[in-house]
């Protein structure tokens, strides 16, 4: 059960995962397509903990030293399958868990492929038969994108299909074939998603991504009323990769925007400050009067816009350099933070993003109101 929720909670943080079907009651023999290291993952993630399964990997690799063996065990309940001479007696000496109502899982293929389905071996046919069980095809799409072979991980949907039985006495080709519809099926599913999202994602994801997240804060550290943490909430949540990348942006259009409106309340310019009060102008005033340019650490936490708290700052003659050292950790520490957590929201809640456009209503709504309950309580 620790090891089901472990490898499920890894999925779901990099782009989620999802099960059709179920094993039949007692044991059996899982086989499945092979693409990728993270297929054992995958698998572990979405099979009951009742059958207790077992996946069969490569001794050569997964067991060549006591690390690696320990983890294979641990994480992974992997058991040694030799690939050059011994194999078949390794799977039989698991029969006996078999008929214990465990879950044995093989890929029949014997290595990882690059992306179909190869021929498969015989050995677990085998065993199944060896223990009288049925053996369960399955198919696995996504794995291949989220943890290529001799690549990288990345952020993709994984998908498991689990199949009807089929009797133990099946050919390796129909077990493949069986597999291999089921890994066709499953990867030519497209992921549903909202028109909304994808123009969004195209946008923040183009040349004009990094200068609209700039521009937007430097203008709310102006005069702009909404601050930049509500296109950090539209746009990490669309595209969680360019979280980190806009964040920064928005980060430093509000310091370079902070700054311009230093120097311009410095030298008496009035700017317009919509969705401000007097109340929060004296608020701010006692603050500076106090502790000068760290005052701004508060702006975070009271509602009080930061264009306030700039504006105030030049007409109190704070250095340029004071300010800004304490305006980017009170600015950074919500900014990056805010832009760090929707993009995990983004990835968590990736299989539903056809609900995005309501996202995006329940969105507008709560920052609406929640603005309004500020304004009103500094008036």
């Amino acid at each position: 059960m620790l090891r089901r929720a472990l490898w499920r909670c890894v999925l779901t943080l990099t782009g989620g995962v999802e099960r059709r079907g179920h094993l039949p009651r007692g044991g059996c023999v899982v086989v499945a397509n092979h693409s990728s290291h993270a297929d054992t993952a995958a698998l572990l993630a979405v099979l009951d903990s009742r059958h207790r399964p077992a996946i069969g990997a490569a001794a050569d690799y997964w067991f060549a030293s006591p690390w690696r063996s320990r983890v294979c065990r641990r994480l992974a309940a992997g058991f040694p399958v030799r690939r050059t001479g011994g194999g078949m007696d390794d799977l039989l000496a698991t029969a006996g868990a078999l008929r214990a109502g465990r879950a044995v899982v093989l890929f029949p293929e014997g290595t990882r492929g690059d992306g179909g389905v190869g021929s498969f071996h015989r050995g677990a046919l085998v065993l199944a038969e060896s223990a009288g069980v049925p053996v369960v095809p399955v198919g696995i799409a996504g794995t291949d994108r989220l943890l290529p072979k001799h690549g990288r991980l990345r952020s993709s949907l994984v998908r498991v299909r689990i199949g009807a039985p089929l009797p133990s006495r099946v050919t390796p080709e129909e077990a493949r074939a069986a597999v291999a519809a089921l890994h066709g099926r499953t990867n030519a599913e497209s992921l549903r998603d909202s028109r909304s999202r994808r123009r969004v994602a195209a946008q923040m994801t183009s040349r004009w991504g990094l200068p609209i997240a700039f521009l937007w804060a430097f203008a709310e550290a102006l005069s702009w009323p909404l601050m930049p943490e509500l296109l950090l909430a539209v746009a990490c949540v669309a595209v969680p990769r360019a979280a980190l990348r806009l964040s920064v942006g928005a980060l430093a259009g509000s310091l370079a925007g902070s700054l311009l409106a230093l120097q311009l309340a410095g030298a008496g310019v009035q700017m317009p400050t919509p969705l401000t009060t007097e109340r929060m102008r004296a608020q701010v005033r006692q603050e500076l009067s106090l502790e000068s340019a760290d005052a701004v650490r508060h702006q975070p936490w009271n509602g009080i816009p930061f264009k306030v708290y700039a504006a105030e700052g030049g007409r109190a003659d704070v250095p340029p350099g004071s300010w800004l050292t304490s305006a980017a950790a009170a600015r950074g520490s919500r900014t990056l933070t805010v832009g760090l957590v929707c993009a995990a929201l983004g990835l968590l809640l990736r299989r539903y993003r056809r609900f995005y456009g309501s996202y995006l209503v329940v969105l507008g709504g709560g920052f609406t109101l929640a603005l309004s309950l500020i304004v009103s309580g500094w008036r």
